[in-house]
């Protein structure tokens, strides 16, 4: 971490030196209501900009003190050096993600970060819970085949999440959301996380490694950020230690799951279905309206297509409380940090 703002006075009150103007990228029409209401109460200017921020555009932060934008969007150098000479004093993401940033860009041009780590643990967890139990009683497969008037039953027998051992990998906020669902089922819950939580540790939860959660796990969940040394976490050599049909499930981030190898995992038969809410080439595929355009994306086209995998376009956190605390924290995270020179939740701080 980096602290401080270089030419930053702390004597000056900043909401009385200057009018704040804030422009955020990448607004939703679901999101323009929070913004609109914010900015009413704290009489401060946004500009919103349905874009997500992109080399087109990037030239429209000129005159403005902050930017709110959104981490599925790639931050290059470039990008910084433009806020730096744009005098932009803060970037506040609406979201928990860094990868798609370049941190060291943002120190060299004197751009702190902030960002949102928590807006709604309990959205994400209660959809994992859903597609966990979409796996388990086939809900894909009986959708498709009372498509076609099919109603008979049978080869596609469930078992219960109360029989079954779910393997909790990473218990931040969202993991141990997860697990708390997961006691009130009856299941049997292991978990892994290298920074262990003492109430969890007390309880007897954690196993020693991601291998051992490997060999035990009927179900596993992934709830990590994405970081260079877990970049393909699940790949061919991992799923070979795992049980035979175990289930996997992605609500974190899709470049956590090698998509080739688990390919490969579900022709075997090794990995039994897979719920994706992420997909690590997904960004020109979620959150557009892509009706009758062919995919050009075999691997995503081929998870897409089977019956034992669920796909959905990285929805898990898209409840009405999360996306209002996404917009509500990242402003105010910006506008802390512009009057009063302190940072809140911060992901970069500058000397």
């Amino acid at each position: 971490m980096f602290r401080g703002h270089r030419g930053y006075n702390k004597n000056v009150n900043r909401k009385k030196a200057f009018e704040m103007k804030l422009i955020a990228f990448g607004v939703r029409k679901d999101e323009e209501p929070y913004f609109k209401n914010w900015e009413q109460q704290n009489d401060v200017k946004i500009k919103l900009v349905p874009d997500l921020l992109s080399e087109e555009n990037i030239d429209l932060i000129k005159g403005y003190d902050g930017i709110i934008g959104l981490q599925t969007t790639p931050y290059k150098r470039e990008y910084f050096e433009k806020m730096k000479d744009a005098g932009i004093k803060i970037l506040s993401i609406r979201n928990i993600g860094i990868d798609n940033i370049d941190l060291d860009a943002a120190k060299d041009n004197q751009i702190p970060i902030t960002n949102v780590p928590a807006y709604s643990p309990s959205a994400i967890a209660e959809f994992t819970i859903t597609q966990i139990m979409q796996l388990i009683r086939h809900t894909k497969i009986f959708n498709e085949k009372m498509s076609h008037q099919d109603y008979r039953w049978e080869p596609n027998i469930s078992r219960q999440i109360n029989q079954m051992t779910v393997g909790v990998a990473g218990t931040g906020r969202i993991g141990r959301a997860v697990i708390n669902l997961l006691n009130g089922l009856g299941t049997k819950i292991i978990a892994f996380d290298p920074y262990h939580n003492p109430e969890l540790e007390k309880r007897g939860m954690y196993v020693d490694s991601m291998e051992a959660m490997y060999r035990k796990a009927d179900v596993i969940t992934l709830h990590m950020p994405a970081t260079k040394d877990n970049y393909h976490l699940l790949d061919a050599a991992a799923f070979s230690q795992m049980k035979d049909g175990v289930m996997i499930i992605n609500t974190a981030r899709g470049t956590l799951i090698d998509s080739e190898a688990l390919i490969k995992a579900l022709d075997s038969g090794k990995v039994g279905g897979a719920a994706l809410d992420t997909y690590e080439h997904e960004l020109p595929i979620f959150d557009h309206d892509l009706t009758g355009q062919k995919i050009d994306d075999p691997i995503f086209n081929n998870l897409n297509e089977r019956n034992n995998v669920l796909i959905t376009p990285h929805i898990a956190f898209y409840t009405t409380e999360a996306v209002k605390n996404m917009v509500e924290v990242a402003l105010n995270c910006a506008t802390t940090y512009l009057n009063d020179g302190k940072m809140t939740n911060p992901v970069v701080e500058i000397d």
